[in-house]
């Protein structure tokens, strides 16, 4: 059974859940904002657990916002077309998703700011376990300031509740913002263990981790012009992180509930969204969303932009790897693509209820299923292409693939899932760490040590001698590292705006699977990406489908990129409320 601290007593629920979201500065009731409350352990653990609680942003079929972010790249897309960013405006002041998750975080904010500032006069004189539910909120606080700078730019900033006459204030500037958080971390760092006792917990590792996260966006967009102080920020505290934890032997258990039950994979998650099946319980339905039309409903779909970025099991590129062959791409390539990505013809197992073991088509009105009772392979009707939802299917509304993961769970029903949602794991460190010594021009061991360890980990060659202490090889693969390890845990969505890449992503139309009078058996050898459109395109490993665009089905077609996506909207009912805080440019 997994450890779940954050049930909220009977006062933390009246006192904390019945506060109203309706403002993007949600304030706290007035129990919790007097003076003289949070002056004993208990009553800093339930406004600690009330802060918790709020991290879970799920703004539709019980879908965490860490699963939702990527889909708003180019890499990742919704199944009703030009909807998740550029064409078709999916991206502007009025989208109800911005807006609740604007709101969310700010709302955790409040509590935090609420629980900080009523102990300050009391917690010299409190244990140390008070002061650690102080230091965690610390970092929650600082998390949802970083997702807020990362997507908006300069935000509203407040480290204290929020008095009427302060409520109509200007932004601050995000370089503040930012350098508030990095300090607030290494306050926060020193109270708190190394590692949690208790699942869920933020700790010193997720405090630093953080910090490295937020310095890393820092010096990739070059704020207040400190791009290499950042840098060299991001570097010390992934450093100070290293060695602290350890990567899981099998990536595929990072994501099932039977694989997060062992001692490794804890390891590796320094911090996630936690899950219960346990007395309250507490669900998502990532799966449900994301697999095939015969055991879910498809609503999220990865895109061949992704499929193609996943190297051949001999550590090339599929554009110059003997071993990619069009007609079966799946073949000969880094564990992670099966890890993460389904296509035609693999046979995979979902469990919606009971276990349904199927090959995926993306052309035939039937396909095989298995029959759990005698063991043989019989034809059914196949719903990604004969039923009256097949539209949304991963090969009419996607590209071709369905996300693998999250999705390979077998032993619970992927409509009540309770595996944890990472937040932050320690691959992610590392990669961290690689990244800011490459942009530091320091292209020592260390950082090819890094990398290989999380390349390793997936049976995945070292960094090739040809990238020893070439900065822009070594850049070129660890921003692909960090693709094909991290994608849908909400990190790309930054990673596109810090690699300033969203116009190669998102200025074409989503090529996918072959078309159905070519299917995979007519493409030639040949039919491969070109990635080397531009030295850009190289260097982020975009693929352009030109040479045989013909072949391929097409979504987005009208797709388009404006400078002004760089940053999300100010949400309208933010502004309407608070009209000093202006627009992003472009909106």
């Amino acid at each position: 059974m997994k450890t779940i601290f954050y049930k909220i007593s009977i006062l933390a629920v009246i006192g904390i859940l019945s506060a109203s979201c309706s403002d993007f500065l949600d304030r706290e009731p007035t129990t919790y904002a007097s003076a003289g409350f949070y002056k004993s352990e208990a009553a800093i653990k339930d406004g600690n657990a009330g802060v918790y609680n709020n991290l879970y942003c799920m703004i539709t079929y019980n879908l965490p916002y860490s699963t939702n972010l990527d889909h708003y790249t180019g890499l990742g897309a919704e199944r009703t077309e030009n909807t998740t960013i550029g064409a078709g405006g999916g991206l502007n002041q009025d989208n109800a998703w911005i807006y609740s998750f604007w709101n969310n975080q700010f709302t955790t904010i409040a509590r935090a700011n609420a629980l900080i500032e009523g102990s300050k006069d009391y917690i010299d004189g409190l244990s140390d376990l008070s002061k650690q539910y102080v230091a965690e909120v610390r970092c929650l606080r600082a998390l949802c300031y970083y997702n807020l700078i990362s997507l908006f730019g300069n935000v509203p900033f407040f480290t204290e509740p929020v008095t009427v006459e302060e409520y109509d204030v200007e932004r601050t500037d995000r370089a503040v913002v930012l350098d508030f958080i990095l300090s607030d971390l290494d306050n926060a760092a020193a109270f708190l263990p190394w590692t949690a006792t208790e699942l869920g917990r933020a700790d010193r590792s997720f405090a630093y981790g953080l910090k490295a996260r937020a310095a890393l966006l820092g010096g990739s967009l070059n704020y207040a012009g400190k791009g290499q102080e950042y840098f060299r920020t991001a570097a010390d505290a992934a450093k100070m992180v290293i060695g602290q934890r350890a990567l899981a032997a099998n990536y595929d258990d990072l994501f099932t509930i039977t694989g997060q039950a062992k001692a490794d994979v804890k390891n590796e998650s320094i911090f996630s969204l936690m899950y219960s099946n346990q007395g309250s319980i507490l669900i998502h339905m990532i799966a449900f969303g994301q697999v095939s039309r015969n055991t879910g409903q498809t609503g999220r779909h990865p895109l061949m932009l992704l499929a193609d970025t996943y190297e051949c099991i001999d550590g090339l590129r599929i554009d110059e790897s003997p071993l990619y062959d069009p007609r079966h791409p799946q073949r000969n390539r880094d564990p992670r693509f099966h890890s993460t990505l389904w296509m035609h013809g693999d046979t995979v197992t979902v469990n919606n209820g009971s276990l349904v073991t199927q090959v995926l088509d993306a052309y035939e009105p039937e396909c095989y299923f298995l029959n759990n009772a005698t063991g043989e392979w019989e034809l059914r009707t196949n719903a990604d292409i004969n039923s009256a939802a097949a539209w949304a299917s991963f090969c009419n509304a996607g590209s071709g693939y369905i996300w693998a993961k999250f999705s390979y769970e077998t032993a619970q029903n992927i409509s009540a899932q309770t595996s944890n949602v990472p937040v932050l794991r320690y691959a992610e460190v590392l990669l961290t760490y690689a990244e800011a010594k490459i942009e530091l021009g320091e292209l020592e061991q260390s950082v090819y040590d890094a990398i290989n360890q999380v390349r390793n980990r997936s049976h995945m060659p070292n960094v090739s001698a040809d990238r020893i202490g070439n900065q822009q090889k070594m850049r070129q693969l660890v921003r692909r590292e960090r693709k094909v390890e991290l994608f849908e845990e909400g990190q790309h969505v930054v990673d596109m705006r810090r690699w300033g890449i969203g116009d190669l992503v998102n200025g074409q139309p989503s090529y996918g699977n072959p078309i159905p009078e070519i299917r995979y058996e007519g493409l030639s050898d040949t039919d491969i990406p070109n990635f080397k459109k531009s030295d850009r395109h190289d260097l982020n490993d975009i693929a352009s489908y030109d040479a045989y665009k013909d072949k391929l089905r097409v979504r987005d077609a009208n797709r388009f990129w404006d400078k002004k996506f760089e940053l999300w909207p100010i949400p309208q009912l933010a502004k309407d409320r608070s009209p000093n805080l202006g627009q992003n440019e472009g909106y």
